[in-house]
């Protein structure tokens, strides 16, 4: 039998283009290079056609262009051809996605821009006469007609279908996905222990025979086999806290243990993390137990809220504007990816984050489910679901990759969709106070009162697709006669709630509308904050203490108190007559499936949506007429008035509750419940307690709820096995000032250019950031090192970490994000410069954790809280053994004792700024 025909590729005849900060490198049709700046470049780019380039949007900014209308944009066809696979979104990024040889400069990767053209319509061209292939031909055919893409000649001769037919039907990936299949219910899991042997074979069975010894790694998994041994009493779990230094192998370590149990029980074990970039990271470390991707699949279920999921019946309602030029190529990319896509996450899976930067601000946003208005099973798309594909294969798995928000947030509505698991593994386990500090806090506030207002009312005017509660109700349940009268009278309390344009009125005292008993209250929230606080720049976020509370704020908290209990009672009642119609009358045949899960999702979506909030917020306004603590009285909780602003302007204002120690909800409400749980992290204690191991384990059982348990934590540590002291160099800079944007930005840009690139600069202040990235990208630049920065490039995080990992020579400026989510081994990260000692922000809530959780000792709290953010910067900088780095600090007022909590083996120096520079020298040979 003849092989199949491949169908011819059509390489556009355009130049090539690459850019850095003000200058382009231009490759023409007949092999001519240009190396272009100021205003040449647009001269230049006005006589040749469209050009090859990769980030359009990119691009055009760093060269200070308008936008390019009709460019040859590679990463269009990256996510035309290859949907679902990731690509750092740099000429580098595509050569080592696709296998090709690696550019040594601009003008090498304006070389190779036609082949990797080429590579990509090759990849189309293996899908022709498959009927993926052919529904990419429309598709392709339908936006050559709607929104003149450049690339569709290209793509439909390699698709073999040059003359193929528009259609709207290709853009509509629902009809070729999957069903989900219901199972029953699963058995209770078995209480089989995993001990401390059985979880080192099988970690040695992972790693296979050649791999390298790590003795800690093997002690940390017996360590770790200690939370999943068998629970003896009720709310008692069996708590570890095991701190791995870095380069230990904790994943795999705990992997070990947690997979064992998942199957000698039956039950999944939940792996959690602190950001969903750490997810991706850890869902790939699995490949190593289950190397097989459909393996994988079974075994493993990665797990988030639903807004970070497509939502299909969001993207059938978008596809109504695929007839506007603007939309058509962002849709048809998504539902390319949704064909392709393992698992529908749209926000840090295999959704390539810098598919929204393409397109203009805001054109993917309503994609997702970001306002709770899921109507599950009414969908017409249910049975297709991405979430609910998740939560299936949640529920059969072995483990279960979640992030602690997702862990709290389920917990706190009593196992939400997932069940209660029995068994937790806390990866990056400092963590856990902030995000249960987050996900236990309230607040009552105009962007929150104004969304429960639309979620009720639905679009009230303008162009919102929102539906309101009767449209949801009607949806789910149906006509039901004795529902209407409380549902008529909810959304009639609900109309106390912010009207739009609030926040234009926020300073217009005279404007609120009538009856805006929220709005009310919300100026008299504002005028407090601005008479109380103490200092007012007009740009910066302001807050002050609740109590004493003013008369004005009194007044309108009471009568929003009455409006919201007004609010609430028709709710439950509504709730309460959705629940009585699940009750079947004894002698009854019992109501199908499909209408139950419909009525308990009315009914679900109410009390989390609306009865949750109101009870908090009404909590809150209580607070209102409490007495005046008396000063130095330990509160439960924490209250304060906050006035939001961005860019100078007022955006939100109103009342905030944490509280004071919220590992006690933590505690309460997912710790107690469960078995067994592991609490694992690089920086567990303070490493400058050293010398009083008991009084470190003690506070890091304090920041881990481990001391609102019955039983105490079994602790567990295991140094890193890196020689810090021949690997790396630590500076402290004395002749800078770090206080002036101009000192800092030179010593970055020495430092920098001295390192030859790899380069992460840490800030503490996002204005900083933006004034030394203005400053500094010039001369990088112009010295072959790419700058990117936080805050300043319009992509994503997980976006800008991939870049530079694949730009081995590039920079990067950030703030805490970055410090948190980086994880680039190799000379890719071989430099880190902090601006300033990170102190913690001054704010109503860190004063009142200072004062009450310090254990007498105010300014050691906020030590401790500098030494753990600089120890987790440092050990970002080495990830393997024969990585080096240096970690320099610019603030010359640090106290040495913030730099104790470095590791075992590094010593810091305080030099001068060119004595850093030869010092980064001499090791990087930069």
């Amino acid at each position: 039998m003849a092989p199949p025909i491949r169908p011819r590729l059509l390489l556009p005849e355009a130049p090539a283009l690459v850019a850095s900060h003000g200058k382009a490198t231009l490759l023409t049709p007949d092999g001519e290079v240009l190396t272009l700046t100021g205003a040449h470049i647009a001269e230049e780019l006005e006589k040749h056609p469209a050009p090859y380039l990769v980030h359009a949007p990119a691009t055009a900014r760093r060269l200070d262009l308008p936008r390019f209308l009709d460019a040859l944009d590679l990463l269009e066809l990256f996510a035309f051809a290859r949907p679902a696979h990731h690509a750092p979104p740099t000429p580098r990024g595509l050569a080592l996605a696709l296998d090709l040889p690696l550019p040594e400069d601009d003008e090498a990767a304006a070389a190779l821009l036609p082949e990797i053209a080429s590579r990509l319509l090759r990849a189309l061209a293996d899908e022709a006469n498959t009927p993926s292939g052919r529904e990419a031909a429309a598709m392709a055919a339908q936006l050559g007609q709607v929104a003149d893409w450049p690339w569709v000649p290209s793509v439909l001769a390699a698709l073999g279908q040059p003359e193929a037919k528009p259609s709207r039907d290709a853009f509509k990936p629902w009809r070729r996905l999957p069903d989900w299949e219901e199972t029953a219910p699963p058995p209770p899991p078995a209480s089989f222990a995993v001990t401390g042997a059985d979880a080192r074979r099988r970690l040695a069975e992972m790693l296979g025979a050649g791999a390298e010894q790590r003795p800690q790694q093997a002690d940390f998994a017996s360590a770790a086999a200690n939370a999943f041994i068998p629970r003896e009493t009720e709310g008692a779990p069996h708590m570890v806290l095991a701190e791995a230094g870095t380069g230990t192998g904790k994943t795999l370590g705990y992997i070990a243990p947690a997979s064992l149990w998942a199957e000698r029980n039956g039950a999944p074990v939940w792996l959690s993390t602190y950001t969903r970039n750490l997810q991706r990271q850890i869902d790939q470390e699995l490949a190593q137990l289950f190397p097989d991707p459909e393996e994988r699949r079974a075994r493993v279920a990665v797990r988030k809220g639903r807004e970070n999921y497509l939502c299909l019946l969001n993207l059938e309602e978008t596809l109504g504007q695929s007839g506007i030029r603007n939309m058509a190529l962002p849709l048809a990319l998504v539902a390319r990816w949704a064909g392709a896509t393992r698992d529908g996450d749209i926000s840090g899976g295999d959704f390539p984050g810098w598919i929204g930067e393409l397109f203009a601000p805001g054109t993917l946003y309503g994609l997702g489910d970001r306002r709770g208005e899921c109507i599950r099973s009414a969908c017409a798309h249910y049975k297709k679901c991405f979430v609910e594909h998740s939560i299936r294969r949640a529920r059969t798995a072995r483990l279960v990759v979640a992030n602690h928000a997702l862990v709290m947030v389920q917990a706190a509505l009593g196992g939400g969709e997932d069940g209660k698991p029995t068994r937790y593994v806390f990866d990056e386990g400092h963590h856990l106070f902030d995000a249960a500090d987050s996900a236990f806090s309230a607040a009552l506030t105009g962007v929150e009162t104004a969304e429960l207002r639309r979620w009720l009312l639905g679009a009230e005017g303008g162009r919102s697709r929102a539906k309101g509660l009767r449209a949801r109700i009607t949806e789910l349940a149906g006509e039901i006669p004795e529902l209407l009268e409380p549902m008529e009278a909810a959304l009639h309390a609900a109309r106390c709630l912010p009207v739009a344009g609030w926040y234009a009125r926020m300073s217009e005292p005279g404007s609120l509308p009538e009856g805006a008993v929220t709005e009310a209250f919300l100026h008299a929230t504002r005028r407090q904050i601005l008479a109380r606080a103490p200092d007012d720049d007009g740009i910066y976020t302001l807050e002050v203490d609740l109590q004493p509370v003013g008369e004005e704020v009194a007044e309108t908290g009471s009568a929003l108190a009455q409006a919201l209990r007004a609010l609430e009672q028709p709710l439950t009642l509504l709730r309460d007559r959705l629940a009585a119609k699940l009750e079947v009358p004894e002698g009854e045949d019992e109501m199908e499936v499909g209408e139950r899960i419909r009525l308990e999702t009315a009914m679900r979506g109410i009390e989390r949506r609306a009865l949750m909030p109101l009870g908090a917020w009404r909590g809150m306004l209580g607070a209102l007429d409490a007495p005046v603590p008396e000063p130095g009285e330990r509160p439960t909780m924490v209250d304060w008035l906050q006035l939001d602003r961005r860019d100078g302007r007022d955006v939100d204002a109103g009342l905030h509750r944490h509280w004071l120690d919220p590992t006690i909800p933590f505690a309460q409400t997912v710790a107690a419940p469960a078995h067994g749980l592991l609490v694992t992290s690089a920086t567990l204690t303070d490493a400058a307690k050293r010398d009083d191991p008991e009084r470190a384990w003690h506070e890091a059982e304090a920041r881990s709820g481990a001391l609102h348990l019955p039983l105490p934590a079994i602790r567990a540590a295991m140094p890193s096995p890196f020689d810090y002291a021949a690997n790396t160099r630590t500076f402290v800079v004395t002749d800078v000032d770090a206080r002036q944007p101009g000192p800092v930005a030179s010593a970055m840009q020495q430092l920098f250019l001295a390192s030859g690139g790899g380069g992460l600069g840490i800030f503490t202040a996002i204005r900083r950031l933006r004034e030394v990235a203005s400053r500094i990208t010039p001369a990088l630049e112009a010295r072959g090192i790419p700058l990117y920065a936080q805050h300043v490039d319009a992509m994503d995080n997980a976006t800008l970490v991939d870049i530079f990992r694949a730009e081995e020579n590039s920079c990067l400026l950030g703030t805490d994000a970055m410090r948190d989510g980086v994880d680039v081994p190799g000379r890719a990260l071989r430099l880190l410069v902090f601006d300033r000692v990170p102190w913690p922000r001054r704010t109503i809530l860190q004063r009142e954790r200072r004062l009450h959780l310090s254990d007498g000792d105010p300014q050691g709290y906020d030590d401790a809280h500098a030494r753990h953010k600089l120890r987790q910067a440092f050990g970002r900088l080495v990830r393997r053994a024969d990585d080096k780095g240096i970690f320099v600090l610019l603030d010359r007022a640090c106290p040495s004792r913030i730099l104790a909590g470095l590791p075992e083996g590094v010593t810091p120096q305080r030099v001068t700024l060119a004595q850093a520079v030869a010092g980064a020298r001499e090791l990087l040979g930069g």
